[in-house]
């Protein structure tokens, strides 16, 4: 969109180039070094406030999450590299000086349209560690609720985010990003469902780590309860089982075990086989019904023999690695498709920002022909209008109202009509 008055769109030029990010990322920067910035909901509520009257900024929103700290500011003066060590310092007191130099180094700077840009990527997930992962549009909706409730964010700020929002929504709804998934435990979960698996089937976990209890979550968000999670260490078995109202056993009781499973998830750090056909035997007694093992070891913990000898369904890593791979693929081709609507939506921003400038320029407009209106009527008119009937007057009122509430809406539209025509 072109503005045929160029001194409003300076104007407005100057307006965008407020806006800047200051973005630290897994892909720019050492997580266990930008993790150093992260700060909880508490910490948030007492530092931003302190951080924005300090480096004098007119707004400020604070995003981190496991692979990203993102300052999404209103400033009006250039980044230089003391601001950064003043604005890393403030947040982490005890950064060291290496670490505070390290941090500027790697931190990215994105100014106007190119931060607006910037951000939208992120709510859409196209600069996430995982492409297409919804969860950073809900990270980035809380992340500015905060800001905005403490009282750090402003119109700019709300209007970025407001349209970061839609972009995200559009993103996610016109393409197929999201639509494939990229995970080993997704997509272990989502074969596990259309095998028909029901709620009340019987569950055995061999191992507690994250993979286990990432399914785990699944597994839960759908209500499956009849659970037994077996470890080397009880403590942690017993952590994950609490999570899933289920029992803990350590795993050098699991050949005793005898209650039988319909599904069987195992995922430990073990260099050899945990569950051999002697220990599948064992577990599954005299029931010879088809079972389900997923199976997300490296090596693998369940030994070629079972799967061999028996009458399973098995899932392994290997094979949802691959189709996880595929999938990035998919949603790397749709790429394109996204970064279009992205522009379409940075665009279209152009025209609501310079809409809102107007509507702000124009505010006191309303206050102006009001006070002129009460001149007239309490001072230059007085005596007239003292002489006039009772309904003579509340006619007038009516007159003066309607023309104050027609003029009003004029003034803006006629402001639009001059600065916001497109040229065709």
């Amino acid at each position: 969109m072109t503005f045929k008055n160029e001194v409003f769109t300076t104007f407005m030029a100057d307006f965008m180039d407020y806006l800047k990010i200051i973005s630290l990322t897994h892909k720019s920067a050492p997580l266990e070094l930008f993790g150093k910035l992260h700060l909880d909901e508490l910490n948030q509520t007492h530092k931003l406030p302190k951080i924005k009257e300090q480096l004098a900024l007119n707004e400020l929103m604070f995003l981190s999450t496991c692979n990203r700290v993102e300052l999404i500011i209103s400033y009006d003066f250039s980044i230089t590299e003391s601001f950064l060590v003043n604005i890393f310092n403030t947040i982490n007191t005890e950064l060291s000086i290496t670490e505070t130099k390290d941090l500027v180094q790697y931190a990215e700077l994105f100014e106007g349209h190119e931060a607006l840009n910037h951000i939208f990527e992120v709510s859409a997930s196209l600069d996430s560690l995982v492409v297409g992962e919804r969860e950073i549009i809900t990270q980035v909706r809380k992340a500015y609720e905060l800001c905005n409730k403490i009282g750090v964010t402003g119109d700019l700020i709300r209007l970025v985010l407001k349209q970061t929002i839609e972009t995200a929504k559009r993103v996610y709804t016109e393409t197929d990003i999201a639509r494939n998934p990229v995970s080993v435990v997704s997509l272990a979960y989502r074969q596990l469902r259309n095998l028909g698996i029901k709620n009340n089937a019987r569950l055995v976990f061999v191992g507690a780590g994250e993979t286990n209890a990432n399914m785990a979550k699944y597994l839960k968000k759908h209500e499956f309860a009849n659970l037994t999670v077996f470890n080397r260490t009880l403590t942690n078995a017993q952590k994950l089982a609490t999570e899933l109202n289920g029992t803990a056993k350590e795993l050098s009781q699991i050949n005793q075990f005898n209650e039988g499973f319909d599904v069987l998830i195992t995922c430990t750090a073990s260099q050899d086989h945990i569950i051999t056909n002697t220990i599948y035997q064992s577990l599954i007694g005299n029931d010879t019904s088809k079972k389900v093992i997923i199976d997300l070891a490296l090596p693998a913990d369940v030994a070629p023999e079972v799967i061999k000898q028996n009458n399973v369904e098995y899932i392994d890593i290997a094979s949802l690695k691959q189709q996880a791979t595929e999938n990035l693929h998919k949603r790397e081709s749709e790429i394109a498709k996204c970064r279009k609507i992205i522009f379409e939506k940075v665009e279209e921003f152009k025209h609501l920002l310079s809409e809102r400038k107007i509507e702000r320029a124009f505010s006191q407009v309303p206050i102006e022909i009001k006070s002129i209106k009460e001149l007239a009527l309490n001072e230059v008119f007085a005596k007239e209008i003292k002489n006039l009937d009772h309904q003579s007057k509340e006619v007038l009122e009516k007159v003066l109202n309607y023309m104050e509430k027609k003029y009003n809406a004029l003034a803006i539209k006629t402001a639009k009509k001059a600065f916001l025509e497109e040229e065709i």
